[in-house]
């Protein structure tokens, strides 16, 4: 990097927009959305793809709703081209759907364009030349008339031809590339040259693309732009102003949601943002964000991991785990903190009403609207909590471990995290809880239990046990047989401990269903410990328990 004075870089410009309203706005409807994956996200792929997988992704998109759909660059090649014959030939085209085209503003580019729509119900025609001073100078070596002029001609190109396609409904759209680094009053100028040969009306709207085709600046910017572009334009209510932002500071979401606020009317995006450099605006974040503030963006991402499979497989591109939305860990909690926060969050959601307002600590969707399941939410490592592991516990293995056991487990199964370095599965909770709690027969086991009750008041209960691995038979009384048998094993030594707390449920439905049972001892140093049981009889369940938390006190 250059040190201080920094010279090889300087600001951006900021706009003059005193007045500027989009600030005070929402967004209040949903955009009018195309996706580019099949061209701009193809053209960005290192191995781009074949017609099947174009066909594949291309109806995928039509799954999803995309209502305008940009097809390819038929023009620049053979496989573009013969992808859209395939979509035509195969009538794979929905009556609802507009398929779009790119193409420079180039002549012979511009007639075999045309020559790829034949037989297309409806299609946009965009076209589009390089305005910004840049390009100008290095790549044109032209003058501002020049590449107004471009434009011009490549405008009078398309009207020509437009009746060559009698059956045919042609939409207009011209983009002054490279928008977000021309000057306004220039872009403006091009744009209201295309208008004033294409003349739309407000019944028959030509679309002006704004690109940020490199994003140069902050999103407010970026708005002032549009505003200022949407105020100065002179046919505004004949012309759709349509968005198409990159994402090379980071902030292509943002520039496109303050565009929207803008005036904007229309998005041009791809799933997962896959495109040049650091890609095209994520639709998908913005179509969720729209959803999460209680408006529907007209897109379906129900099913949002079958549309992540078919985009990674043609695409060979792979979403982050971090992706807002479609990401693997987006859902994922392992802070202690946060896995409380969220077990909390879901213990006080309604179960019987899918209508309630979501409100769900660190949570701003419910995954289960995008098809994900809640598996994967609670995740254990070393950072964990108690919480996390009790969600675990209840969710994947229906076991409702009291509050005051979750420290006691959190800090077993953290220790098995922290040994092995790695994050431990649901299945490897669950064999901690095992180990700790069900396993544990040394040096007291309980065979067999009988009990007797004596009178209302009192229960007699005998147990065959084996104690330091020696085999015995013990007695106790109490009143109930629980406390039965506390009294019993006084007589191995284990006198004076105290019955703290007991709970026990089912943990299926059935006649042969198991039950378990949290028994809490105190012993007389006044340490506390918790103890498992499981048993189809809840009562030996019951005695499971104590045995449990005799045992893991003396081993302490």
């Amino acid at each position: 990097m250059q040190k201080p004075p920094i010279t090889k870089y300087r600001p951006f410009s900021v706009i003059d927009l005193p007045d500027r309203q989009w600030p005070s706005r929402s967004i209040d409807k949903a955009p009018i959305w195309c996706s580019v994956d099949l061209r701009d996200g193809n053209q960005a792929l290192a191995i781009p793809m074949n017609v099947e997988e174009k066909v594949e992704l291309f109806k995928t998109l039509v799954s999803i709703g995309f209502k305008e759909i940009e097809v390819g660059f038929p023009s620049a090649s053979d496989t573009e081209f013969a992808f859209l014959r395939r979509l035509v030939s195969d009538n794979l085209i929905p009556d609802d759907v507009t398929i779009q085209v790119l193409v420079q503003c180039r002549e012979h580019l511009i007639r075999r364009t045309f020559e790829s729509l034949e037989g297309v119900k409806r299609a946009i025609v965009h076209i589009y030349n390089s305005t910004n001073p840049l390009q100008r100078r290095v790549v044109f070596g032209a003058s501002k008339e020049e590449i107004r002029q471009i434009a011009i001609e490549g405008a009078k190109l398309v009207k020509e031809l437009v009746p060559t396609l009698p059956d045919t409904e042609i939409v207009l759209q011209y983009s002054p590339e490279s928008f977000s680094d021309t000057e306004l009053e220039f872009s403006l100028e091009c744009c209201e040259a295309v208008c004033d040969v294409w003349e739309p009306t407000p019944d028959r709207k030509m679309i002006l693309n704004l690109p940020n085709t490199v994003e140069l600046m902050m999103p407010n910017v970026h708005a002032d732009q549009i505003e200022w572009f949407c105020r100065n334009i002179s046919r505004r209510d004949s012309v759709i102003i349509s968005l198409h932002t990159h994402n090379d500071r980071g902030t292509g979401v943002a520039s496109t949601e303050l565009g929207l606020l803008a005036g904007a009317d229309r998005v041009e995006g791809t799933l997962f943002g896959n495109g040049e450099r650091t890609g095209n605006l994520d639709i998908v974040v913005v179509a969720l964000n729209m959803y999460t503030q209680g408006l529907h963006p007209q897109l379906d991402f129900s099913n949002l991991n079958d549309i992540r499979e078919v985009y990674e497989r043609v695409t060979k591109m792979d979403v982050h785990p971090r992706s807002p939305y479609g990401g693997d860990l987006v859902f994922t909690a392992f802070s202690g903190s946060h896995q409380d926060a969220i077990k909390k969050g879901f213990v006080q959601m309604p179960d019987d009403d899918a209508g309630a307002l979501w409100q769900v600590p660190y949570m701003t969707i419910d995954p289960k609207d995008l098809g994900r399941n809640y598996r994967a939410i609670i995740r254990i490592n070393s950072q964990s909590g108690k919480g996390g592991v009790a969600y675990i516990m209840e969710k994947e293995y229906g076991f409702n471990l009291p509050k005051e056991m979750h420290k006691e487990l959190g800090k077993v199964v953290n220790a098995e995290a922290d040994r092995t370095g790695d994050e431990i599965t649901p299945e490897g909770v669950f064999e901690c809880f095992k180990n700790e709690y069900i396993r544990v027969r040394e040096p007291l086991d309980v065979l067999e239990y009988n009990f007797e009750r004596i009178d209302k008041n009192t229960v007699e209960g005998c147990a065959t046990v084996t104690h330091n691995g020696k085999e015995e038979t013990i007695k106790g009384t109490g009143n109930g047989p629980i406390a039965a048998f506390v009294d019993s094993v006084a007589s191995l030594g284990y006198s004076d401990f105290e019955l703290l707390s007991y709970s026990e449920h089912s943990l299926a439905k059935g006649a042969r269903s198991e039950a378990v049972s949290y028994i809490e001892l105190k012993a007389p140093s006044g340490a506390t410990c918790f103890g498992a049981g499981i048993d189809t009889n809840i009562s030996m369940a019951s005695i499971r328990g104590v045995v449990s938390a005799l045992n893991r006190l003396v081993n302490a």
